[in-house]
């Protein structure tokens, strides 16, 4: 991914310089009346491990993003296929103040809400559905969130509970969000997969059976492809939506997960055609997996970050010298080269190299087991300690073999007195639990939302964050005050400036490691077409065909 990709935020988001802004939707007709007639193909996908739910705004992850949000819903605005442009969903259209503090979205007509066995709609999409997704992440006293009280991590974890001040229907197809001051991520955050459409009469037919939870395991939504079932840990069924809005655009008529965390088991499986698409191939396998003549690989740069988050509220790495002391024992080389082979670039910051406002004078501490020796026993640990190290139970793009990685930590580790019990759970308790701050230390990692250095730098490490993807628990002012400079300037280059003086905050403070940054692999057999490697972190099957 070039930086030139990147900056779309300049491009294509209205600036608040402007009185006032439009982005029409190119080349989509008018949502039909008539159902398509999808082609008789099934596609069937590898995936890596079960998503925690159907409800996009609870979770944070890109297993459960592909698994809910690309499949079943749609947003007022969205990211092309393939990359970072935002460009029309929902809303055809919108407008932006001259003061930047509001914004006008401007609906599309005539989009139908899914048929399922659990809801059949009376309406068409509208406001009404656009002001209920958002005033029920808003409003703690809204009903339907009362009766499913859940956490929006991505939500909170980039203010926007405290920055929205309001979301109000103008007439059935128009929407006004106010703000309470600048923001100049907002158009990317919009696109984001927290802020999928929900259906409001599906939500009041759930509120009224006292089944709200339902929504996180029956979905409705406006996207390309229906939930039909889900069996945990086996597989996730879906048909293609023949009503959906956009025309030509949904080429199956089923679409299979046939969820497989052993990666190994998912080479096996597209060698043999039990699958046509699968997730995270190993380093090892990217070699075997060329060699056969059915299957393409296609690659890129990863926009992602691999690191080891220390969580600062548990003690000793509440003090910044045992952090650095640990940091500075893990040889990052060996775990480049063992973990990622060949397939990772070494990383500094706390986020990619291809991210605007990337600063590439920030440098890392030398690996020094010596030094890591003085620095604990100055901190008062000369004779070490024990400490948890979890490691993630899936492959991700940013950390293709987790365990391994934490093996080769504690090893490191133990050669400055630091013993670390290795902890692993099911990827939906390993990310609820720590969430929760249960851990000492973890492996996690990162794959950019958005393209923009906020979403970096808040949504890891700002104080709103806490709770949510800031693993680290690290809130700290000057480094807060810094993004939330960058958040409210339109200015890239004063953003730019803020931001790298963030990064060298990090650097002083170290609330993580940054381990690596990974290339990208997509296995997909040659009888698929125009498959595309997602530079946001999921896999779309919107737009993908089979021969």
């Amino acid at each position: 991914m070039t930086v030139s990709r990147l900056l779309f935020a300049v491009r294509h988001t209205c600036l608040p310089v402007l009185s006032a802004c439009a982005v029409l939707a190119a080349g989509l007709a008018p949502a039909s009346a008539d159902a398509a007639t999808l082609p008789d193909k099934t596609l069937v996908y590898c995936s890596e491990g079960s998503p925690a739910g159907f409800d996009p705004a609870q979770y944070t992850t890109g297993t459960d993003f592909t698994a809910n949000t690309f499949t079943v819903y749609n947003r007022l605005v969205e990211f092309e296929r393939g990359g970072t442009k935002v460009e029309p969903g929902l809303a055809e259209k919108w407008d932006v103040s001259a003061d930047g503090k509001t914004y006008t979205f401007h609906l599309r007509h005539g989009v139908k809400f899914q048929t399922t066995s659990f809801f059949k709609p009376t309406r068409e999409f509208n406001a009404d559905d656009v002001v209920f997704t958002f005033q029920r992440m808003l409003d703690t006293n809204q009903p339907f969130r009362k009766a499913y009280p859940v956490q929006f991590p991505y939500f909170t974890d980039m203010g926007l509970d405290k920055l929205i001040a309001s979301v109000e229907k103008v007439d059935p197809y128009t929407v006004k969000f106010t703000l309470k001051e600048v923001n100049a991520p907002f158009i990317q955050n919009m696109a984001m997969e927290y802020a999928s459409i929900l259906s409001g009469e599906y939500a009041d037919q759930l509120l009224k059976a006292g089944k709200a939870a339902d929504i996180n395991q029956n979905p409705v939504g406006t996207g390309p492809f229906i939930f039909r079932s889900y069996t945990k840990d086996a597989t996730i069924r879906f048909d293609g939506n023949p009503d959906y809005w956009k025309p030509n655009t949904v080429k199956i008529s089923k679409l299979i997960f046939s969820i497989t965390p052993d990666a190994g088991v998912r080479v096996q499986k597209i060698k043999r055609d039990e699958c046509q698409v699968m997730s995270y191939p190993r380093p090892a396998d990217i070699a075997p997996l060329k060699a056969e003549a059915n299957i393409a690989m296609p690659s890129q740069p990863g926009f992602n970050l691999g690191y080891l988050a220390y969580n600062v509220t548990h003690k000793p790495v509440d003090k910044l010298e045992v952090r650095e002391a640990l940091d500075m024992a893990i040889n990052k080389k060996a775990i480049i080269e063992s973990v990622y082979q060949g397939a990772g670039q070494a990383a500094t910051n706390p986020m990619p190299p291809t991210q605007w406002s990337y600063d590439k004078n920030l440098k890392s501490a030398s690996f020094d087991t010596d030094k890591a020796k003085a620095l604990l026993a100055k901190a008062g640990y000369a004779n070490g300690f024990d400490i948890t190290l979890w490691a993630m139970p899936v492959q991700r793009a940013y950390n293709p073999n987790a365990r391994l990685m934490a093996e080769m930590i504690q090893a490191d580790w133990a050669k400055i007195g630091v013993k670390a019990k290795i902890v692993t759970y099911e990827w939906g308790e390993y990310i609820k639990r720590a969430h929760a701050g249960e851990d000492d230390t973890m492996l996690i990692g990162w794959t950019g939302d958005n393209g923009d250095p906020d979403n970096w730098l808040g949504t890891l490490l700002g104080c709103e964050a806490v709770n949510g993807n800031n693993f680290s628990k690290w809130c700290y002012k000057p480094f807060e005050d810094l993004v939330q400079k960058g958040r409210e300037s339109t200015d890239q280059g004063a953003r730019t400036t803020a931001y790298m003086q963030a990064q060298q905050i990090f650097a002083q403070q170290l609330p993580f490691s940054a381990i690596a940054h990974s290339t990208v692999y997509q296995p997909v057999s040659k009888k698929v077409v125009d498959m595309r490697i997602e530079p946001l972190g999921y896999a779309r099957f919107d737009g993908v065909s089979v021969k």
